[in-house]
């Protein structure tokens, strides 16, 4: 899976166990995800892969709220369920929320807020439809995230450089 590096993350991931993630001076890696209902086995199966010192947020879109499930992710994660059927759609056109709309814009709003693109080394994974993906990509590259950094289903082409 592809994620923002630098020349240092080898050497964290070198030292990476259940020890040193106890410890107060470990690095925690930030993770930003995605999914909707289409992807949660790949989210769960993601998940499991973490590190348990991981940290950052999971945004998952459902049709709504009798789709949302238990899901384990790292402790100091945020899981947060994006029912469409409970939000709106475009702004003044009096619309539902179509698939991908509540990801992109939560997605959007939570990179705009805490990524730092010059020193970040969130690690992107984006599961799910194409649309919201499509929308979330453009917009962390024009973040200045490079798109290759980011891992999302190979037969968008949304990743790979144009």
């Amino acid at each position: 899976m592809s994620h923002l590096t630098t020349p240092h993350s080898a050497q964290r991931t070198a030292e990476h166990s259940a020890s040193a993630c106890r410890s107060s001076r470990h690095t925690r890696v930030q993770q930003l995800i995605t999914a909707d209902e289409s992807s949660l086995a790949e989210l769960e199966a993601l998940l499991a892969t973490l590190p348990i010192c991981s940290t950052g947020r999971v945004f998952i879109e459902i049709p709504e709220a009798s789709w949302q499930a238990e899901i384990s992710a790292p402790s100091r994660m945020v899981v947060t369920w994006l029912d469409r059927s409970q939000r709106s759609g475009a702004p003044g056109t009096g619309r539902g929320c179509a698939t991908g709309e509540a990801l992109a814009r939560a997605v959007t709003a939570w990179a705009n807020e805490m990524l730092c693109v010059e020193d970040d080394e969130t690690r992107i994974h984006l599961l799910g439809g194409y649309l919201g993906t499509a929308d979330i990509v453009d917009h962390l590259v024009g973040m200045g995230v490079r798109r290759e950094s980011i891992d999302a289903p190979e037969q968008y082409g949304l990743t790979s450089t144009r």
